[in-house]
């Protein structure tokens, strides 16, 4: 197979921060070569190191055949390079066709005057679209569309632009199984036109389906690289993380949970769109209750109009027994509860801050009057939050003053965590807590989640991914079409009857 991309001895270096060291990497046509690593490891840098976005401290880069010290995005792409970012990068105020054609809109001339070619643009956009399974006008905006029709488009944008090397970063964390099914289909479609695909995913079943090759970075330094055919999963975790992951996270205390005080409970909650309907719940002192479902069955708008987020058309909340009305999200933390949202960086935190203003905005907030509008930012007890969080929650950083996009999306998880944590948060929801975050950071979650429930608070969670739920949950509910369709103890639930709940079978 032909060598697409040759990256010999990349170093790159930040203030204070060796984030890669003397990394080796190559892509060759026809393959699919999966970057592997824990998050803040160095796979992003070193993918943002071939598009152009960042230049190497040292090292050299072969593209066609050319040698480069560093790449502009201009030389990355008139190489062919593509990259699918993790966080997505589509315009909502743009259509679907918009999106796909920014900063390449094709043109032709009228009366001697170049106009652009919308003609083209539909003729192109349709055939990708299709392509990519999305069975939407193209003339759509995108903030109308869902987050994997969002995802999908992404990948548009990479087939439109007809790139040798394309890099998906995370790509399938949106993605409902039939669509994840489809993007292989069109990945193994791409490998057989001979482009090289860089994917980098936490997702280690999805690494034996598609992957040809593995390359493994640590703390910025290069592990290994082997077959994917040679290897377990076993064994790419612990070139990972050097270490055993636990496999489940259940209750040990030896308490039986289902006769401990009910400390909230939801009763015949429905929206007026429908996505919720007639859902009734209860959630024991101590104990994690996992919410399983295809996606669109309505778990996360359970949520979120629990949470205030989105308003609920029927339905009450109690809070150890008595009733609480919850009509925002302020209301919902002045009320105790917290929720770690699904889009980290839509709605998970403020990209403009700091960690440690992060981290302290909450306990503010709670603190606050008139709905968060008066109250005094304490610099002192703001220094205080964020030194015990970072502790804590073990985020890794270089000081809590350092912006929270700086962080890999793990650390970024665990200072989300930390906001509610500092303030004192008594019930959890965690909606998709480890979307696009590495084994051993997932590790830490799911532990720091059940040191949660054992002091007492509760967690709800939804999570798309059936092992996950099983080996962290002590009950799961089943969603479909806007209701609960069967509730069960962890000890009775498996992934089978989980599956045929959830699709009426």
């Amino acid at each position: 197979m032909e060598t697409l991309v040759k990256m010999d001895g990349i170093t790159k270096e930040f203030p204070g921060v060796k984030a890669l060291d003397n990394i080796s990497f190559e892509i060759r046509s026809g393959e699919v070569h999966v970057l592997l690593g824990e998050n803040g490891a160095g796979k992003s840098t070193l993918m943002k190191i071939l598009s152009g976005v960042y230049q190497p401290t040292s090292g050299k880069i072969t593209l066609k055949g050319k040698e480069f010290t560093h790449l502009t995005p201009s030389d990355s792409y008139e190489g062919g390079i593509s990259i699918i970012y993790q966080e997505l990068s589509v315009i909502n105020e743009l259509s679907i066709l918009e999106n796909l054609f920014v900063g390449k809109l094709p043109t032709k001339k009228v009366a001697g005057i170049s106009v652009v070619d919308y003609g083209l643009m539909m003729k192109k956009a349709k055939e990708v679209l299709a392509k990519v399974g999305i069975k939407r006008d193209p003339r759509q905006f995108v903030e109308e569309i869902s987050i994997s029709e969002k995802q999908q488009v992404e990948i548009a944008k990479a087939l439109i632009s007809n790139a040798d090397v394309i890099i998906m970063d995370e790509p399938t964390t949106s993605l409902t199984t039939s669509e994840t099914e489809h993007l292989f289909k069109i990945i193994r479609q791409l490998k057989a036109e001979g482009k090289g695909i860089v994917y980098i995913s936490h997702k280690m079943d999805e690494i034996k389906q598609i992957g040809d090759r593995i390359t493994v970075l640590k703390d910025g330094t290069y592990v290994g690289t082997r077959n994917v055919e040679d290897v377990t999963v076993d064994d790419m975790v612990k070139m990972m993380v050097g270490r055993e992951i636990k496999g489940t996270y259940h209750n040990e205390t030896g308490v039986d949970l289902s006769k401990e005080p009910v400390i909230f409970e939801a009763k015949n909650i429905s929206r007026k769109d429908k996505r919720v309907q007639d859902v009734s719940f209860q959630l024991h002192k101590g104990e994690i209750l996992g919410f399983a479902g295809l996606v669109g069955s309505g778990r996360s708008e359970l949520m979120n109009a629990i949470f205030g987020a989105e308003p609920k058309s029927a339905g009450q909340v109690f809070i150890d027994g008595k009733e609480v009305h919850i009509s925002s999200p302020y209301e919902a933390i002045q009320n105790g509860l917290a929720m770690v949202t699904e889009n980290r960086r839509e709605t998970g935190f403020l990209d403009n801050f700091s960690i440690k203003q992060n981290i302290s905005i909450v306990p503010f907030l709670k603190t606050s009057k008139g709905k968060g509008l008066i109250g005094l930012v304490d610099n002192k007890a703001e220094n205080e939050y964020a030194a015990k969080e970072k502790k804590d929650m073990s985020i890794k950083c270089r000081d809590v003053e350092q912006n929270i996009t700086e962080l890999s999306g793990g650390n970024q998880q665990k200072v989300i965590l930390g906001k509610w944590m500092a303030a004192e948060s008594r019930i959890v929801i965690f909606d998709e807590p480890t979307k696009g975050i590495d084994v051993g950071s997932k590790s830490e979650i799911y532990v720091l989640m059940r040191k949660l429930a054992n002091e007492g608070k509760g967690v709800l969670m939804v999570s798309s991914e059936l092992p996950e739920l099983l080996s962290v949950c002590d009950r799961i509910c089943v969603f479909r079409e806007g209701k609960i369709r069967l509730t069960m103890d962890v000890t009775e639930a498996t992934e089978e009857n989980i599956v045929k709940a959830s699709t009426g079978e």
